[in-house]
């Protein structure tokens, strides 16, 4: 027969796993999604420079911004664990 106790901790261990599970997905998904934007803009960005010079800070600019989704991921993930 099971005790009441254990089961407590059973079930609080298992919810402490789903929370760490759930922020290891926030912030890996948010990254993998960052990554396949910077394939996209950074090609883009690479061929848009080599035509014109001019266009160089703003095509970092554009490709800095999906980084902003990472750090979005990694505040619900901190929000999730603590």
């Amino acid at each position: 027969m099971v005790d009441v106790g254990t089961t407590l901790e059973m079930v609080q261990a298992s919810q402490a796993g789903m929370s760490a599970l759930g922020a290891g997905l926030a912030v890996g998904l948010t990254g993998i999604g960052a990554g396949i934007a910077e394939m996209a803009i950074g090609s883009a960005a690479v061929g848009a420079t080599a035509e014109n010079r001019d266009v160089f800070g703003l095509v970092l600019l554009l490709t800095v911004i999906p980084e902003t989704i990472v750090i979005f991921g990694l505040v619900v993930a901190l929000l999730l664990l603590f």
